[in-house]
């Protein structure tokens, strides 16, 4: 096989459902024979930028720029605002923004969908009082529970300006992203392959959560399911040579760490069953058509799951090789197929770390990690156990990222543009990207203490620094689910700390080190502090300091936030969140407990 084996795979599976469109609704001042007819293009024209600057920015997960739809017409009255709703329903908007220039009639014209984020541009401009409708609708909206984020340029613009200002354009995208996340994940699933894994609570897969505030179905496979498809070779058998043929020659097999090593001829079938653990839990999540020719016609349609957990411990892996390989394989952003979008798989059935798992993928594109939030690592411990003291981003104390599992290759950080690592969206991902991961990446046989049954965990260290988000969603009983986040950067360490700090935990299993912006105040008054108030053993890790955009899809969810180290002013929640006090973290809470889950 050649570099020209890693192209982009136009026939991967995915769960059934289009992409959310946009619907851009143009509201004007409904008084004719003269002020109508003056406002007509400029309020089209509005609808038109924003409808371009959306579609030239952003992407699907396919890759493909996100769609927009705009009115028939201006809406000035009720009349047009049904016939808007109408058409945006026929056309499967998921959310609105609403622009205008102008003074319009608030209760006629509003988008009054409970359900359907929703936000509101009011230009900027002294010829038309377009903030005074801003004002108006937002009041209208607060006062009837439908909150809308508004947007409102900080510069006076002239009349006919069709630029969008960069405060504007911010705060504009980020809505779009939350808001076509929120659209996506209705309908969808999550699957449970698997119960409750070790006693773990986020394990416990709750339903209430999923459907209310979510909109998501919950699926369930017993372990058994695996043993079914297995014994009984309910999968692609073509695409099983192919995926082996594959992993032979590109996954590397890494250095055993047992005291007792398994015999090549064991290893060699475990090989076999981990891939094929592989296609199954792929097949489970999204079908497989393939597999109605073969004559399972039920198996082959999947359980349209955007994202699915995978318990292992200890039923499973007391018995068969682990899930590590299929759950770092599906995270990846490639396998034997090509190049292709993540799928989305949480260690241990841990549904609380795959919700935020999901968050980040539908906001940023690309593959996630999940990690335990495994040491806080100080300076002065790191200097006796290793004589020397770390330093750059490391100098404050590191927190080491790490689990057998779900940890997706791309954050190996071989993937590059313009000489920096980063984690790409598989359209640009190239094919010396894919082979970079692969290269950086062993495979260690597992660790028999933890794993009986044994399989392979994937190794790698994360060298390069990549700007990153760690979050998690939390359940606390009397509150609902929280949500906290840290953003920060990962770190290499000299290869001598490494080793040193490394071997101390697990050498067989991927590492990355992770030192978060700090504040000086609350959870981030230093690192030890960000590690003493995470609110449970796991996080996701997602590429970019995405924390502004988690926070205005935390609103749309209501769900509050707990822990994050943004600057107030990047913050951007629904305007009805200021009436809940001057305290924005306070305001949150309140706001999010008297709206209550979005699908209640």
């Amino acid at each position: 096989m050649t570099q020209n084996y890693f192209t982009i795979n136009p026939g991967y599976q995915t769960v059934i459902g289009d992409f959310p469109k946009v619907g851009i609704r143009p509201v004007i001042d409904a008084r004719e024979n003269g002020v109508r007819e003056s406002l007509e293009k400029q309020t089209m024209d509005m609808a038109r930028s924003a409808a371009g600057l959306i579609s030239a920015s952003l992407r699907y997960g396919n890759g493909k720029p996100v769609e927009c739809v705009i009115a028939d017409s201006t809406i000035g009255r009720v009349a047009e605002a049904a016939a808007c709703a109408e058409k945006f329903k026929k056309s499967g908007v998921g959310l609105t923004l609403t622009v205008t220039p102008c003074w319009c009639y608030g209760s006629e014209t509003i988008d009054v969908d409970p359900e359907m984020p929703k936000a509101i541009w009011g230009f900027n401009g002294t010829e038309r009082p377009g903030a005074v409708y801003l004002a108006a609708a937002l009041a209208g909206h607060n006062m009837k529970g439908l909150p809308a984020f508004g947007i409102y340029g900080r510069d006076v613009q002239d009349v006919g300006d069709t630029n969008i200002p960069d405060d504007v354009r911010e705060k504009i995208l980020r809505f779009v992203k939350a808001g076509l996340a929120v659209a996506f994940m209705k309908g969808k699933s999550y699957l449970s392959m698997g119960s409750v894994s070790m006693g773990i609570a986020g394990s416990i897969v709750r339903e209430d959560f999923f459907q209310e505030y979510l909109g998501m179905r919950n699926e369930y496979v017993d372990m058994s399911e695996f043993t079914r498809r297995l014994d009984r070779n309910i999968f692609d058998r073509e695409e099983f040579e192919k995926a082996l043929a594959w992993t032979k020659l590109y996954c590397r097999e890494g250095k055993d760490y047992n005291e007792k090593p398994s015999s090549g001829e064991r290893k060699n079938e475990e090989w076999k069953t981990v891939v094929k653990m592989a296609l199954i839990a792929r097949d489970l999540m999204v079908g497989n058509p393939k597999l109605r020719k073969l004559g399972f016609g039920e198996e082959s349609l999947g359980h349209n799951a955007i994202l699915s957990g995978f318990q292992g411990q200890r039923q499973w892996t007391d018995h068969m090789p682990n899930g590590d390989f299929l759950e770092a394989i599906l995270c990846s952003s490639f396998d034997w197929n090509g190049i292709r979008p993540p799928y989305l798989v949480a260690t241990e059935n841990d549904a609380m770390n795959g919700v935020p798992m999901l968050f980040g993928y539908l906001l940023t594109n690309t593959a996630q990690m999940f990690s335990d939030i495994r040491t806080y690592w100080s300076p002065e411990a790191i200097k006796r156990v290793t004589g020397s003291a770390p330093e750059g981003l490391a100098s404050n104390g590191i927190i080491h990222l790490i689990n057998s599992g779900a940890s997706a290759l791309d954050f190996s950080g071989k993937q590059k543009k313009d000489g920096e690592a980063c984690i790409k969206p598989f359209w640009e991902i190239t094919s010396e990207d894919a082979s970079e991961c692969l290269k950086a990446t062993q495979w260690s046989p597992a660790n028999t203490g933890y794993f009986r049954g044994g399989g392979f965990s994937s190794q790698f260290t994360t060298q390069d620094v990549m700007p990153v988000t760690i979050s998690r969603v939390n359940l606390v009983k009397g509150i609902g689910p929280v949500l906290q986040l840290a953003e920060g950067w990962t770190v290499g360490l000299p290869e001598k700390m490494n080793k040193i700090l490394t071997d101390r935990t697990d050498p067989g299993w991927p590492t990355t080190w992770f030192a978060p912006r700090l504040t000086g105040k609350g959870p981030f008054t230093d690192v030890y502090s960000v590690m003493a108030n995470w609110g449970a053993n796991h996080s996701a890790s997602s590429y970019g300091h995405i924390g502004a955009d988690l926070i205005s899809l935390a609103s749309l969810l209501r769900i509050p936030v707990s822990m994050h180290n943004l600057t107030e002013s990047q913050i951007f929640r629904p305007s009805s969140w200021n009436a809940f006090g001057m305290d924005k973290e306070v305001s949150d809470y309140r706001a999010c407990t008297t709206y209550g889950p979005l699908y209640r």
